[in-house]
């Protein structure tokens, strides 16, 4: 899946008629075996180009199993048609997240799905229980089954794309990156199995994956849930992991107890696009769409899996989820796939023509179920008037709908029986997590051991710096919140963090273990484990410009103890590989550990060997993306002409099969910083492009170097200041007559993010009172703080966030962002603040009315 966006509030405009001919679509009561895909005939309408229209002829041939067609199936689901009214039919055709609909909703409209979304929770908690999540799932099917007419269950959807990562107590799996570097599909078989089996403890039916990206440009935020650069591991995992969450389909009888439905994504090109863009473009030929991006998806065809979810993304400038070649005449041709095809959040809203509300276009191109999340109400009733007028063929209608209620009914839910609803004890279960824990082990990628300093004695004396403690860093992103971010130990109560899996370790080995954030020590240690990396990040955020892993505090921690003699250690956490040379040069060994979830204990089990420094494990993992020479972050894959990485495709050194790395070059082959989309003052520095302006009736005045400063007329002026470290904030005071306080740079475009749920976010403390309004500021969009602000404790740190969307609405122009963050003020007002940037909006985010 699937963004956690909002939308753009677009008036309901009907969306361009494919002006086709469809030929009939409908099953005997006896059932067929296949149906045959509604296809079109003539391309008047079509929003194809000759550049992107497939040829069946060109794509390889998979088949759903014939278990999922079977004659009582395909029977007992024509007999219910039968029965079915055209507003129950077209309800089936719509899902909606439940942030935006109640149960009670359902005894009037008659909807066929609902999701949770990554930032969608019960009651808006994203701690809430696992229990509340079990009475989410039971109310929402108990209003369903109230509603008068044909009785026709729910399908509930959720995100478990690293285990069930949106409940708190769930195992976290490593991210797919890690599990690619494992190369083992038998593993991935396991995982799902374990990962189904947690969803279905609480309540949902179908998981949106497995994902079968191929990325191809690491700067995208969403490599991590790729498998590997290249299709090969995709290819051998689609299958195993479908197996997993689904089992095997029977004609007999549906999904075994404890599994679910799964749904292969983003269909098609998602990892290809031009600049790693999220929902961007991939420019290439049909031969390198086969060949690259096709990845898995025959493989998980093949092995039944019952949806796939179509891509945001588009193909020489065509969005897939309007491109019938590809939905309808590949899809349902030579790749045989007889499930469902849902749509990705709000996507058919991005299509020519179409709305958030209104989109005949991507139904008619191929698309069964409309993800709607909070555009389901006015969908419904724009799709209905287009199936009464023509405009949507009432045939295409029945196929969408006879695919939804056969995968219904494959699934198990018109059989009212969940015997393992409410078993929360196999949430985390012990079972789960020591299968967390041997992926964690066949994850990690080995790139330097100088002198053999891995594996390390676990009698000796360890000290652990950097982010070892942080089980919510060590999860990355899809992590209970669709950013991952705001995470604590605590909100993983079965989980174990890298630090406390080296610490017991050690100790049972007889040695001793300190743990040290910014690696200082009184006692000398025989050895140091720096653990550092990216934050955590999903879509939208996680779009970089280049791969250079910029925070300085780790290579500096290394440096110091390399300069006391100590030999060091790295555990990168990152979702991508990162231009890490310094950071590798100034350590002994390096271990790539991506995103390895919340059995930390993974790592001490390969790093930390016997009390004679013997190893317990050996490291199994190798590279699944290639390692990058240079930080410039230019798409660097297995058997491209000029392949020349760092670490090539398949590198991994054991204990076994040791290695020398010499020292690696420092230059990093970026020239500038480039654009930065959303951090704009942390850590007490304005992060280059941008800068300070303060502003007042005499003119402005730019901060260079300064830290501190004031308008030509003392309107408001500026000086540093301590907040959650030292000299980390901006005290601003503003005085009669007043001024604006604005972050400023070159103008970049924010039109991605204020369709998400993205706010502009930053901590304040008040000094003194504001005398008068004080607004927040966007470029020349405001939004007025002043009951915010008035409410806030002088003297007492807050965090405010407001939501993107908001400012866009009172006037921002967010195509051409100059100015992401300024506050505003004619009157006497004196403010900290610090921590500025662009965040998820995780429920805490607002829109102050005027």
């Amino acid at each position: 899946m699937t963004l956690r966006i909002p939308n753009a509030r677009r008036s309901a405009v009907s969306a361009l008629a494919l002006g086709v001919a469809l030929a009939t679509a409908a099953c005997a009561a006896t059932g067929a075996t296949r149906t045959s895909p509604v296809k079109a005939v003539t391309p008047q309408a079509s929003i194809v180009t000759d550049a992107t229209r497939a040829h069946p002829a060109l794509w390889p041939r998979a088949a759903s199993p014939a278990a999922m067609t079977d004659a009582a199936t395909e029977a007992f689901v024509t007999e219910l048609m039968s029965r079915m009214t055209l507003e129950e039919k077209v309800g089936q055709t719509i899902q909606a997240d439940i942030a935006s609909i109640k149960p009670e909703d359902l005894l009037t409209y008659p909807l066929g799905s609902i999701l949770a979304g990554g930032n969608s929770s019960p009651g808006g908690d994203e701690r809430a229980s696992a229990q509340k999540w079990v009475e989410l799932a039971q109310a929402f099917r108990a209003a369903a089954a109230q509603r008068p007419g044909a009785k026709v269950p729910l399908i509930y959807g959720i995100d478990a794309v690293h285990g069930h990562n949106n409940i708190v107590g769930a195992t976290i799996f490593p991210h797919n990156i890690g599990l690619g570097a494992a190369r083992d599909p038998d593993l991935i078989r396991r995982i799902g199995e374990a990962t189904a089996l947690e969803v279905a403890v609480t309540g949902a039916d179908w998981t949106f994956g497995p994902t079968l990206a191929v990325p191809q440009d690491d700067r995208w935020g969403r490599t991590y849930e790729g498998y590997a650069e290249n299709p090969e591991v995709a290819q051998t995992y689609a299958g195993p992991m479908t197996l997993g969450l689904q089992g095997a389909l029977s004609a007999d009888h549906p999904l075994t107890t404890g599994h679910i439905a799964g749904s292969a994504k983003h269909f098609l090109a998602d990892g290809g696009t031009t600049g790693g863009k999220d929902q961007g473009d991939f420019a290439g030929s049909e031969q390198e769409l086969i060949r690259t991006h096709l990845s898995g998806y025959p493989q998980a065809i093949d092995a039944g899996v019952l949806s796939i979810m179509a891509s945001f993304s588009s193909w020489n400038g065509v969005k897939h989820s309007g491109n019938e070649t590809i939905l309808t005449d590949v899809l349902r041709g030579p790749l045989g796939f007889d499930g469902f095809v849902v749509s990705d959040w709000n996507a058919h809203g991005q299509l020519p023509g179409c709305s958030n509300e209104s989109c005949a276009l991507a139904f008619n191109a191929g698309i069964d179920m409309f993800m709607a999340p909070d555009s389901w109400k006015p969908l419904y009733a724009s799709t209905l008037a287009q199936v009464k007028s023509g405009e949507i063929p009432m045939a295409r209608l029945d196929e969408a709908v006879r695919r939804i209620l056969r995968v219904k009914v494959k699934t198990g839910l018109f059989n009212d029986s969940r015997p393992v609803e409410g078993h929360l004890n196999e949430l985390g279960s012990p079972a789960h997590r020591a299968l967390a824990r041997e992926a964690v082990r066949k994850s990690l990628v080995l790139l330097k051991n100088e002198g053999s300093v891995l594996p390390i004695r676990s009698g000796a004396r360890v000290l652990v710096a950097g982010h070892a403690d942080d089980i919510g860093q060590a999860s990355g992103g899809w992590t209970l919140t669709w950013q991952g971010t705001g995470n604590s130990n605590a909100d993983f109560p079965n989980g174990q963090s890298i630090w406390s899996g080296i610490r017991e370790a050690v100790a049972a080995g007889g040695g001793q273990a300190t743990l040290s954030a910014d690696g200082s020590f009184t006692q000398k240690p025989d050895v140091a484990i720096v653990v550092f990396g990216e934050t955590p990040y999903a879509e939208f955020q996680g779009d970089v410009d280049t791969l250079d892993f910029l925070p300085t505090e780790p290579l500096e921690t290394l440096k110091r103890l390399k300069a006391a003699g100590i030999p060091t250690v790295s555990v990168s956490l990152s979702g991508r590989p990162m231009w890490t040379n310094p950071e590798i040069n100034a350590s002994d060994a390096f271990v790539a550990a991506w995103l390895p979830g919340t059995e930390g204990g993974g790592i001490a089990d390969v790093l930390v060997g016997d009390a004679a420094g013997k190893p317990r494990n050996d490291f199994t993992g190798t590279l699944s993306f290639s390692w990058p020479k240079t930080a410039k972050g230019e798409p660097l894959n297995v058997g491209q002409p000029g392949y020349d990485p760092q670490f090539a495709y398949g590198y991994g050194l054991t204990y076994a099969r040791p290695a020398r790395v010499g020292t690696l070059s420092e230059d990093s082959g970026v020239v500038g910083s480039g654009s930065n989309l959303d951090r704009y003052f942390v850590d007490g520095r304005f992060v280059a492009p941008w800068s300070l302006m303060l502003r007042d009736a005499g003119g402005e005045f730019r901060l260079g170097a300064e830290k501190s400063g004031a308008s030509p007329r003392g309107g408001v002026s500026v000086r540093s200041t301590d907040g959650a470290g030292q000299e980390s904030a901006r005290a601003l005071t503003f005085s009669q007559g007043g001024g604006q306080a604005i972050i400023a740079a070159q103008a970049v475009d924010l039109t991605r993010q204020s369709n998400g749920e993205m706010a502009i976010a930053f901590r304040y403390r008040v000094d003194a009172r504001a005398k008068g309004p004080v607004f927040l500021t966007l470029g020349a969009g405001s939004v007025d703080i002043s009951s915010l602000i008035g409410a806030a404790p002088v003297g007492e740190w807050r965090t405010l966030k407001v939501r993107l969307s908001c400012l866009r609405d009172r006037g921002a122009d967010i195509a051409a962002v100059d100015q992401p963050w300024g506050l505003r003020t004619n009157a006497d007002f004196a403010v900290t603040v610090e921590d500025i940037r662009l965040a998820s909006n995780e429920g805490d985010a607002v829109c102050p009315t005027q």
